[in-house]
């Protein structure tokens, strides 16, 4: 967009009582932001659902100087403005009624052709959590999916960190502007956070620090996934209020469940028990539930390498597999006496190798 066009359309966003879903609403029966602050108000009044109260202060003078201001502080720090009809604009998120007719953004994001998936949960995470988001990664990784998260405590970082070490592009969704960083002990991951994906954020750098901007951004987090995965969560949290808004999207939702004598798990198992969520003990269930392919480079082949090297557990699964034939992962597991989500991450790797292939109906087969 234009200079012009980004200063009138931040020129709207100032005006109070004109949110995202009421300023793609104006803007559809003008044309452009520009064309709705130069409409009459007795021509805006006559728009469905758009009263005085909220033009009342469409003309003000102040909501231009502000806007001006605002678009001085996005020069002098390099920020990237995504509008909401913009090809560059995430497409996922266009098709949320109530996502940010701006968006900012800073670093390296590339959302072109490829998975995304949201990553939430507690501030808490205890360390079955952090074993279990160290897998997913690990397993997710030879799929290239963009990790989404907050970069908040807990879960948050814990998600960005690993993505990071597994080389995945990663995106935090901030809760205000770029004038500052929270948590600020979280300063140090930046630099990283900029070089493998970068930072989000539709708040100005004027916005208040509110606890309620933390709920607002989560519509950002669900709506930029094609999926959101909830590690942990108490029975309430910000974690859940992703997922009931992921859910509202019509995307998918991955809980993992937990003992229901663990208050970290109590928000998981209600989402599953809710039918909110898929319940996700195996890492490998997010590409198999949302159809992600393997790169062709990246595919087994059909015929094993000759003089493949297995360690013991992965010899011990081929050899079950060899004598009998297709089985099921569950079946695998307890046979080798290995937990599933370890298994999951082997036969993953021994698909790689060519020595095993799946099959419908989470089956594994020798090759």
């Amino acid at each position: 967009m234009t200079e012009n066009d980004l200063l009138h359309t931040l020129t709207l966003q100032h005006v109070p009582n004109i949110g995202d879903i009421t300023a793609k609403k104006l803007i559809a029966h003008c044309g452009s932001a520009e064309a709705v602050l130069k409409e009459k108000k007795s021509h805006l009044l006559k728009i469905d659902g758009i009263g005085v109260y909220t033009i009342n202060e469409l003309h003000e003078a102040s909501h231009k100087v502000e806007a001006e201001k605002e678009m001085l502080f996005i020069k002098q720090n390099d920020i990237d403005v995504l509008y909401f009809e913009d090809a560059k604009y995430p497409e996922k998120l266009k098709h949320c009624i109530d996502a940010p007719i701006l968006l900012f953004q800073t670093g390296n994001i590339n959302l072109e052709n490829q998975h995304i998936i949201s990553v939430v949960g507690t501030r808490k995470i205890t360390t079955q959590g952090i074993a279990f988001c160290e897998i997913l990664m690990e397993q997710l990784a030879p799929f290239n999916p963009v990790i989404v998260s907050g970069f908040a405590y807990g879960t948050d970082i814990t998600a960005h960190k690993f993505a990071i070490k597994n080389k995945l592009q990663t995106i935090a969704c901030l809760a205000h502007g770029f004038n500052q960083m929270y948590p600020k002990i979280h300063k140090k991951y930046v630099a990283d956070m900029e070089k493998n994906g970068g930072f989000f954020s539709d708040f100005w750098s004027s916005s208040n620090f509110d606890r309620n901007n933390f709920l607002k951004r989560n519509r950002v987090i669900a709506g930029l996934s094609e999926a959101t995965i909830v590690i942990e969560s108490a029975e309430k949290g910000g974690s859940l209020v992703t997922a009931d808004i992921a859910h509202s999207y019509n995307r998918d939702v991955f809980a993992v469940p937990g003992r229901v004598t663990d208050s970290q798990s109590v928000g998981c198992n209600n989402l599953i028990k809710q039918q909110k969520a898929h319940m996700l003990s195996n890492p490998l269930d997010i590409p198999y539930m949302l159809n992600w392919k393997l790169e062709e480079e990246q595919q087994p082949a059909v015929q094993k390498q000759l003089f493949v090297e297995l360690d013991t557990y992965e010899k011990e699964i081929y050899n079950y597999l060899k004598e009998h034939q297709k089985q099921q992962i569950d079946t695998i597991a307890l046979h080798c006496k290995l937990p599933i989500f370890k298994l999951a991450g082997m036969l993953l790797n021994m698909e790689l190798k060519g020595v095993v292939r799946p099959l419908p109906g989470k089956l594994f087969e020798a090759v």
